[in-house]
Parts: structure tokens; C-alpha cells; sequence
């Protein structure tokens, strides 16, 4: 475990040492004692000296050196654009107005700062192609020896905040101008406090990516391409009437720039305000005014010849979620597409029908690509063979992924080359989605499996993965999981509340290599503190942040959500000053966790297993994610004693060495640092006092009722706090819907219609019926109807649409036809024949019988 700031050394219990080996090493230290008290942090941030300490905790602990703000530095703002261009102050630092100020950023990057009226020196942030923490050098000295040392955060330009982009005004019509019948002026806004200057240049740089795609030669490039305007007034707006560009067309991405017009056309890292990135169509060259869709066409087809050429990417992506409900919980793997979001109102633009969509979390592994799953008003996923609204994956993740840098890895930019633009050559400029469709069609959720879910909440009490319950009220530091095979460590600190119980009050995580992320209630319990490697993350400018090896998102104070590369997500909330934690692991974790939230397999009997029981991968006071609750060291079971539970849990205490917490306190280092990490001397109550005469009787009474109701009546009279209680129930009913919509779901996959037909629905999962039917001229064999069943197939055969024969229906009431008016004829022709015979026979008749008297004839 990291050192800390503690006088007398790093590491709890030293052994005791005699007077005179004391007094010898104190001799032996007397000839350094005038250098520790000079010491200084210049070259030396992150470490603890002799006598002081340029550690990040140095500051609570009172024991930093004199000049650790002077070399260790932060920056006011902490974050920008990775288009660079934002102007930040070099925090608590002194300068003098000759100094020669130059800041070199993680890739070797340089910038040329400056030091303003008041002494504040500056540094300017350079066009990057990473996001995240990048290490910033800072020089007074014309880059002689850069002796500053802090951190800059790269935003992606899609998750940067808004009054810090400038603005394209009607994006839509940018994105189409050039098409039929869209023309005129554009216009532009920025906010000019971005720019301190009086005049601006409004400048088009752009995006391409050269050499052979996937190959060593592979490489991003911005360049700048020409200027808009020159020497315009900074009044935070830009109108103009584009024009056909004739020697920059091929470039077709880009954003546009506004920086100081002092600065010579196209100077690379000053101070400026970027637009997003976006598809160039109101430059494009004069073919595709005259003729857009021919144009798109053209690149449309282009496009799917060169697809033709890479690599598969769409084995290797992990399958949607199956529901809205799902893709909505299971936020380890997934998170919120802002371009489709529920929470702001659903304007989908490329996504017409769909309310939300979310991307997954992680790129491939191969072939850093990306998974986006869209869903309609019922919550439903949509596919693109039913809707051109449905969810394409990505070659190109849009948040770009470690270790950046290269194509496909460049966050935006490579997104846009791969996936987006052929978007637009497709569908946008011409009605050729089907080429786009069939090299980006949805994936349904077949493979699809949610993760395991485990909470820990109130005084604390635990519902492990395979949903165990139990309360475990030891004061200390436990191990709430740990995956060996994984190499995931979270922990959870309690502290004593009023009563004799205690609460979760800090988490603190890793994976593998990761940064280690604590998240911690702050004094007086209405906030959480977010901290990485011991220095606090602040989430006033950003809400997302890429770290090494783990994402956080902090939406609001007393929400946050922490993402390691496994899959795994820790969902950390304040409710009422308590802190509830709930853990989310995929399937790789079957089996394979150790620790108070159990063993995630399925199995509730052994979840309970302690630290020096059992050989399964996972335990903790979460349980061993393997299903099986035998395996515990106290089964899980009804009537399981007490006190055999307070066993279980105080058995999973953190080591010494496996420590990840900060002890940036005197209170922290006393009673846990410098202590046994479980209290043996703190019993709390292991039941619940059942006494009418007490005045929280009542409440409890009113308050808890239902499922979980043992768990808030125990933090409403042992904890003593109706508060707590109120915060208790709400998180175990949080829990029960989280698992109720991470329920898993049988889909039988999507269900063509028939060749020469159509069908009425798109729902694929058990229970849903698809109607099938054939269009005029045609008639179904085989079901007109199918249902999706238990076992993933669809009920009934194949349904073929067959056109009708020559002696099927047609023919047969043709043939009647003529059938019915042949014998008409007859019979008319026969009448008309007898009627003339009888007309002549009566005629013979009377001739003849006047002649030779009478003769009778009669009509044969």
C-alpha cells in the first residue's frame, strides 16, 4: 500500500527501538538535519521528505513543504477541449513579468504561456488526440528546466460543456447545406470571454486520417485550411454566405476556430474557441451543389468498396442489452448516448423513432470499435432491418480509447471518418441506406447477459449478488469484493453512528493497473467526495471523467458512478447523509469473487464464506459470486446467529498492505492507519429492541412495512435516526427494481418477413407475436402468425409467399365465366332455332291440309 504523511514513518506498529540505538542514529542524522530543513518539492511532487511531505495529503495533515504549492501546482480552469485553446492560470505559483513562460503537455507537446499583469502565469492548452489526465511541465525559463508539475484534463468535444464550445447555429442546416432547396447565410456564436481580444479570426481547419487503415503508417492529422474571416470584431457572432472551396474539398470534417487576430493565419495552440466537430457539406466542391445525391452516392458507394478491405470488427463488440430497462441499469458496460437521451427530452436526430439510446462503455479489444443500442417508447430495441432509426455499432468508438493517439483510437475524430460521414453519404445527402445498414446492422441481444447485482446501505446491511441478506455492523476497513482473477479489489470503511451501530462512510476501488478511486462521505454527510490517488477529482466542470484504466461520472454531488475495463461498475448514492453502494459484475465474474458481498454464482449458500475459508476466486461482505451459498463460513440461511455473522465480517478486515484508502486526517490515521483495521472493542446491538414505551416505536411502525422492514426498523431504534431509517428503505426498494430490470430475457432473435411480403411488429422477445403477410398477387404457405417462445425459436415453421397459379382461384372463375356464357349462347341459339322449325311446320301444315283434307303432325 501507498505511504502516507504520518510523522515517524509509513508504516503502523514500528517496533521499539532502544535509548542508545536511538542516540546513535540520532548522531548519524545530525550532519543532514540543516539540509531537511531546506527541503523543497522542486522536482519531487509526489513524495514525502524528511521532514515534510510534497504528497497530495500533505495539506490536511498540515505537513507539507514550504514551497509544495509552488512546484506541485494546480490549474484554474482544470479542463478543455482537446482542441486545445483554453488560456488556464497556473494556481498559487509566483512569476515575474520577464519570465519566459512554456508548458509541455504528456506527449511532448508545447505551448507558449505568458504572465499577466498581477504576476499569474499561463499556459495555453494544445490540440490533443487523447482525452483524459495529461502530466503538464511548466518552464520560466524558455523551456531550460520545466521544474512545475500538474495535471490538465482533455474533454471529448461531444461531452465538453456548452458555454465553452462556440455554437453553429440551426446545426441542421449545416449538416445539409448544399442539398435541394438548402442555401443562404450561416451563422456562428461563441462566448467572447473565450477570446480576449478585439479583433478575431474565424479560421476552417481540418480532419483526415492517411495511410493504410490498421497498419504502422496509420496516422491522424488536423490541418488548417483556409480563413473565413480576418480582423473580425469579437462581438461573439459570425455570419456568412459559404462558397464552394476548390482546392480543400477532399477534406469533408473539420471544426471551425475563433482565435485573436494578432496571431498569424493558422497558428497552431492559442487561445481560441472550437465548434464541434462536424461534416463539412456547406464547402464541399461545386459537384455536390449541382448534384448532391449523385455526389453522396458516389462516396456512398466508395465507402462500401473500402469496407471491403478491413477487418470484421462486428464478432468482436459486445451484443445490446435487450430493454430499455436493462441498458438502463446496467451501467458498468453502458452509458447514456447524448446524441439520443430520455432525460433530455429524446431529440434523436439519426434516430428517428427511438427515445434513448446508450454506447457501450469499452471499446473492442482488437479493433477499438464501439456498440450503440437504440429503443423505442416501449422499450424495445431497434434494429436497422426494421427502422432506419435502429442502433449501428461503430468502427470507430466515439469516445476514441486507450492509448489514444492513433487511428482508430482518436476520440471524435475517427468516429467520424468511419462511421459518421458515411452516414451522411448514405443516408443524409442521398436515400442509400442500404449500403450503410448492411455494413452497420444492428446486433440484437441474443448473447446478451446482464450483470450480478449487490448492494451495501444503511447501518450497513448487505444483500449479496446471490441475494443473501444480513446486517454486519463492525467498525473498520473490510474487503466488500475481491477477484483475484480479475484483479478487483473494492473496500468499504464504517464508522460508528448514534446508537450502537455504524454506517458505510468511504469506498475506495482498483483494477489491475488502475488508478485507485475513493469515493467518501464529506463532513457534516451532504456530499460525496471523489478522490484519485489521494487527490481529490473535482466535478464542477466536467461530469465525466477518463482516467487511467477507469471512468467516473458524477452527474451531481451525491451521485457517482465508477467504470473499470472489466465491465465491472460501482454505483456509489447519498441518501440522507448515508451512503449506499451497489456493485455490478458481468458474467466473467461467475464464480470468481471473494469478500462481504459474496460469491456471484447463483448460489445463495455460500456467500457467507470467510477470509480464510474456501478457494473460490471472490469473497468479501458482498459474498462469492458463484451461486452456491454453502460455501460461506455461515450458511446463508434463516436463524443464522448473530454473532456468527459479526465473525464472518469482521474476518474480511483489509491488510496493512492491501489498504486503498486515505488517511488524510489525524481522526483517519488514530483510528484506522495507526489501529487494527476491525475494531475488536466496538459490539454493536445484533437485534432490534422491541419496546412500545420507546419513543421511535411508533415511527418505526409507520415508517418500515414490507419486504427489507427489519433492516430500516433497526437503523430507526438502533441507529437512532427515523432519517436513516426512511434513506434504508428507499435504497433496499432502489435494489429490488434494479434487479427486477436486470432480470435476464429470452429473445428469439429478429424475424424476417417473407419475400413477397410484410409483417406487423418488432418485438422479439418471449411472448411477442409477429404477424406475416403477403402482398396482392400472393399467398401465404405456412403460418401467418408466430410467437416468441421459452426457449428462444419461434413457434411454427416458415412462412413463404407464393403467387397465385393459372389454375387457382383466377382461373377458376375465369373458366366459370366463360363457361356461363358459352352455355347461354347454346341455349339462346336453340331457341332460336326451334321457334323458326315450329314457324315453318304450322305454315306446312295448313297448306297441306287444304289440299288433301286434314293432316295432324306433331313436333319431334
Amino acid at each position: 500500500m501507498a505511504g502516507y504523511d504520518t510523522i515517524g514513518g509509513f508504516a503502523p506498529f514500528s517496533p521499539k527501538v532502544d535509548t542508545r540505538t536511538a542516540v546513535a542514529v540520532l548522531l548519524l542524522l545530525l550532519p543532514s538535519v540543516g539540509g531537511t530543513l531546506g527541503e523543497s518539492c522542486q522536482g519531487k511532487c509526489g513524495q514525502s521528505l524528511g521532514r515534510c511531505s510534497c504528497r497530495a495529503t500533505c495539506a490536511s495533515l498540515a505537513r507539507c513543504c514550504p514551497d509544495y504549492k509552488e512546484f506541485c501546482v494546480e490549474f484554474s480552469p482544470q479542463s478543455g477541449s482537446i482542441l486545445g485553446g483554453t488560456d488556464f492560470l497556473v494556481l498559487h505559483a509566483t512569476f515575474n513579468r520577464s519570465d519566459l513562460i512554456v508548458c509541455k503537455f504528456d506527449d511532448g507537446v508545447t505551448t507558449t504561456g505568458y504572465v499577466d499583469e498581477a504576476e499569474g502565469g499561463h499556459c495555453i492548452s494544445p490540440l490533443l488526440y487523447q482525452s483524459g489526465w495529461v502530466p503538464v511541465r511548466v518552464s520560466s525559463n524558455h523551456g531550460i528546466a520545466y521544474d512545475r508539475v500538474g495535471s490538465w484534463l482533455a474533454v471529448h468535444t461531444g461531452k465538453l460543456d456548452a458555454k465553452l464550445k462556440a455554437h453553429l447555429v440551426n446545426s441542421t442546416k449545416w449538416q445539409y447545406y448544399g442539398t435541394p432547396q438548402v442555401g443562404g447565410s450561416l451563422e456562428m456564436t461563441w462566448n467572447t470571454s473565450l477570446v480576449r481580444a478585439r479583433g478575431v479570426n474565424v479560421e476552417l481547419w481540418g480532419y483526415r486520417e492517411t495511410g493504410k487503415p490498421y497498419s504502422d503508417r496509420w496516422r491522424a492529422e488536423w490541418k488548417f485550411l483556409y480563413s473565413l474571416a480576418e480582423d473580425a470584431a469579437n462581438n461573439g457572432s459570425f455570419a456568412f454566405v459559404p462558397q464552394p472551396s476548390a482546392d480543400f474539398s477532399s477534406w469533408e470534417v473539420g471544426a471551425l476556430r475563433v482565435s485573436s487576430s494578432t496571431n498569424p493565419r493558422g497558428l497552431w495552440n492559442v487561445e481560441a474557441a472550437w465548434s464541434e466537430d462536424h461534416a463539412l457539406a456547406w464547402h464541399l466542391e461545386r459537384k455536390f451543389r449541382n448534384d448532391s445525391g449523385a455526389w453522396a452516392l458516389g462516396k456512398c458507394l466508395a465507402w462500401d468498396r473500402l469496407e471491403n478491405d478491413l477487418p470484421d470488427f462486428l464478432d468482436e463488440i459486445v451484443d445490446c442489452p435487450c430493454t430499455l430497462a436493462q441498458a438502463r441499469a446496467d451501467t458498468g458496460r453502458f452509458h447514456t448516448d447524448y446524441g439520443c437521451d430520455i432525460e433530455r427530452g429524446s431529440v434523436c436526430t439519426y434516430h428517428p423513432g427511438s427515445v434513448h439510446c446508450v454506447r457501450a462503455i469499452q471499446a473492442s479489444p482488437r479493433y477499438a470499435a464501439g456498440q450503440q443500442c437504440c429503443y423505442d417508447g416501449s422499450g424495445v430495441q431497434v434494429l436497422t432491418a426494421d427502422s432506419v432509426g435502429g442502433s449501428t455499432p461503430d468502427r470507430a468508438h466515439d469516445w476514441g480509447s486507450p492509448p489514444y493517439g492513433r487511428p482508430p483510437r482518436v476520440p471524435g475524430q475517427s468516429h467520424w471518418l468511419y462511421d459518421v460521414l458515411s452516414f451522411y453519404y448514405c443516408c443524409l445527402w442521398s436515400d442509400n441506406c442500404r449500403y450503410y445498414f448492411k455494413r452497420r446492422p444492428s446486433s440484437d441481444c441474443r448473447r446478451y447477459r446482464p450483470p450480478s447485482s449487490a448492494v451495501v446501505f444503511g447501518d450497513p446491511h448487505f444483500i449479496t449478488f446471490d441475494g443473501v441478506r444480513y446486517s454486519f455492523n463492525g467498525k473498520g476497513e473490510y474487503n466488500l469484493l475481491t477477484c483475484p482473477g480479475k484483479r478487483l479489489t473494492i473496500q468499504g470503511r464504517t464508522e460508528p453512528v448514534d446508537g450502537n451501530a455504524t454506517k458505510l462512510t468511504s469506498v475506495a476501488m482498483k483494477e489491475a493497473s488502475s488508478d485507485v478511486i475513493e469515493v467518501r462521505l464529506v463532513a457534516g454527510d451532504d456530499g460525496l467526495q471523489v478522490l484519485r490517488n489521494q487527490k481529490q477529482l473535482l466535478f464542477n466542470e466536467q461530469s465525466w471523467m477518463d482516467l487511467d484504466g477507469v471512468f467516473v461520472f458524477s452527474p451531481s454531488a451525491p451521485n457517482v458512478t465508477v467504470m473499470f475495463p472489466s465491465g465491472a461498475g460501482v454505483e456509489v448514492r447519498l441518501r440522507d447523509g448515508t451512503v449506499t453502494a451497489t456493485v455490478l459484475l458481468p458474467e466473467e465474474f461467475h464464480n470468481a469473487t471473494r469478500g462481504l458481498l459474496g460469491n456471484a454464482n447463483g448460489v445463495a449458500g455460500d456467500d457467507l464464506v470467510p477470509a480464510r475459508a474456501g478457494s473460490n476466486a471472490t469473497r468479501g461482505l458482498l459474498g462469492n459470486a458463484n451461486g452456491v451459498a454453502g460455501d460461506d463460513l455461515v450458511p446463508a440461511r434463516a436463524g443464522s446467529n448473530a454473532e456468527d455473522v459479526f465473525n464472518f465480517g469482521a474476518s474480511w478486515a483489509v491488510s496493512n498492505e492491501s489498504a486503498l484508502f486515505t488517511y488524510d486526517s489525524k481522526y483517519l490515521l488514530d483510528t484506522y492507519y495507526n489501529s487494527p483495521r476491525h475494531d475488536p472493542d466496538f459490539i454493536p446491538a445484533f437485534s432490534v429492541p422491541e419496546n412500545p414505551d420507546d419513543p421511535l416505536y411508533d415511527v418505526a411502525s409507520d415508517v418500515c412495512s414490507g419486504a427489507g422492514s427489519q433492516f430500516c426498523r433497526y437503523d430507526i431504534l438502533v441507529g437512532r435516526s427515523p432519517d436513516l431509517g426512511k434513506a434504508t428503505k428507499v435504497s433496499f426498494q432502489s435494489h429490488a427494481s434494479l434487479v427486477e430490470d436486470l432480470k435476464p430475457v429470452v429473445s428469439c432473435g429478429r424475424l424476417a418477413p417473407p419475400t413477397d411480403g410484410r409483417k406487423e411488429g418488432t418485438a422479439y422477445l418471449q411472448g411477442s407475436t409477429v404477424r406475416l403477410l403477403c402482398d396482392d398477387g400472393f399467398a401465404a404457405e405456412g403460418p401467418t402468425e408466430r410467437t416468441c417462445l421459452a426457449d428462444g425459436t419461434w413457434s411454427g415453421g416458415d412462412t413463404v409467399c407464393v403467387p397465385y397459379a393459372p389454375s387457382n382461384k383466377a382461373a377458376v372463375i375465369a373458366g366459370s365465366v366463360v363457361g356461363v356464357l358459352l352455355a347461354a349462347a347454346l341455349i339462346t341459339a336453340g331457341l332460336v332455332f326451334w321457334a323458326k322449325k315450329r314457324k315453318r311446320s304450322s305454315r306446312l301444315s295448313r297448306d297441306l291440309s287444304s289440299s288433301f283434307g286434314r293432316v295432324e303432325f306433331t313436333d319431334e
